[in-house]
């Protein structure tokens, strides 16, 4: 079920630093394999029940803080990410997914929270980041209950971006990272930090935030050929700076 386990983190610690470093790496699609895009933590083999003896660092909290910094290390990378969510979709799963900027889902995929089913509390963004993105209101259904919903109906709340078959779901998820890919390196990650900063930020800050980058951003290469090709009616040639 793709279960976040420490030899997972680390795969997908690996993974995110080398497509981060990798300038030919436009855009990261993160999927699963099977009946699960991802169940969330894998806590059987951290969690023994019993006290933990003082002094000694409690082995589920250090591990539950590993797959929060890899979470947070996709969250942050600098570079268009898709969630392609293949099917069952739960708790540190979802948390995973919300860590990308855009989610397409199989039209079989469940999503849910489901922390409260185990007595967890969530700690990727269950809590945090889910009622951002869909308002207090849902989230908090998702996260009292425990329930998994259709992509579906996910869709409408902006979670999801869209629903596909799933047996399209490789093919559209490419076609869709083809077209982010063919945009400019540079401008993608100038537009998704200012709007990850500027959702921290009033509109007026977040304006003025906005024109900075801009200030900047005129300064570069791919906007000189963006400009060049519009008037020249060609495909532009970006290169990142």
């Amino acid at each position: 079920m793709n279960a976040l386990s420490d030899l997972l983190c680390a795969e997908l610690d690996d993974a995110i630093t080398r497509a981060g470093g990798d300038r030919e790496v436009r855009v990261l699609v993160l999927t699963g394999t099977g009946k699960a895009f991802c169940a969330g933590a894998d806590l059987k083999g951290v969690f023994e029940g019993g006290a933990v003896p003082a002094g000694e660092e409690d082995p589920l909290n250090a591990f539950l803080d590993k797959v929060a910094g890899v979470i947070d290390r996709l969250r942050n990378l600098p570079k268009p990410t898709i969630a392609a969510l293949n099917g069952l979709t739960m708790a540190g799963g979802l948390e995973l997914a919300m860590a990308c900027d855009l989610i397409v889902a199989a039209q079989s995929a469940r999503i849910g929270d489901a922390h409260a089913n185990f007595g967890v509390f969530p700690g990727a963004g269950g809590a945090a980041v889910l009622p951002r993105r869909i308002g207090p209101t849902a989230a908090k259904y998702l996260l009292f209950t425990g329930d998994t919903l259709p992509a579906s109906e996910l869709v409408p709340l902006g979670l999801v971006n869209r629903v596909v078959p799933d047996a399209s779901l490789d093919a559209e998820v490419d076609q869709l990272a083809s077209r982010i890919a063919s945009k400019s390196p540079l401008v993608l990650r100038r537009m998704k930090q200012a709007v990850d900063d500027g959702l921290a930020q009033s509109q007026s800050t977040a304006l003025r935030l906005e024109r900075l980058v801009l200030d900047a951003h005129r300064h570069s290469r791919d906007i000189r050929e963006g400009l060049a090709a519009f008037v020249e009616k060609r495909k532009p040639e970006f290169k990142g700076y």
